[in-house]
């Protein structure tokens, strides 16, 4: 009979066992988990990181949301499915978006050229009662100016710039 030795002690090869299926060991390979060994399948079983989407065992280059362990390719934009790892991402009710369709679906538009202001990568926008604009779109409306930083006078759904509003006006009077 063969004579099993781990950690300074010594088993029969039939009583080295798992600690969960206590199928004997023997030769294979098996894992410590404080006092007790495993084999393979049972350590995976019990112990392995799984993906919080597809529940698999996570093996390598895993990915981490939300306190919670995920596959790279299971990590994904809850809207289109691209794969978020590695990528520029925010969260909306706890569920992952891409840049691109958050965005779309839930930023506000800026009021020029309607694109979507996210304010990913520190852009800057502006405010003004119910309208928003990018920095870059926040211009005059007659002269084109930028009206970043300056007064401005609202007509309608126009921004201008003190001196144009003023020549408007004076135009509308004469």
């Amino acid at each position: 009979m063969k004579k099993m030795e781990y950690k300074g002690k010594q088993w029969h090869d039939k009583c080295f066992c798992c600690a969960h299926c206590k199928l004997a060991i023997g030769t294979k390979s098996f894992i410590p988990k404080n006092d007790d060994v495993f084999c393979g399948p049972c350590y995976e079983e019990k112990f392995a990181t799984r993906c919080s989407k597809c529940k698999k065992v996570i093996t390598a280059g895993g990915v981490t949301y939300k306190n919670e362990p995920w596959h790279r390719e299971c990590f994904c934009c809850t809207n289109c499915n691209s794969s978020l790892a590695g990528q520029r991402f925010t969260s909306k009710d706890e569920k992952p978006y891409c840049a691109n369709c958050y965005g779309d679906l839930f930023a506000k538009r800026c009021n020029a050229c309607t694109k979507p202001i996210t304010g990913i990568g520190g852009a800057k926008f502006i405010s003004f009662e119910d309208r928003h604009w990018h920095n870059d779109c926040f211009i005059c409306a007659q002269c084109t100016t930028s009206l970043v930083g300056k007064g401005f006078i609202t007509d309608g759904h126009e921004i201008l710039c003190p001196e144009c509003a003023k020549a408007r006006l004076m135009a509308a009077n004469s």
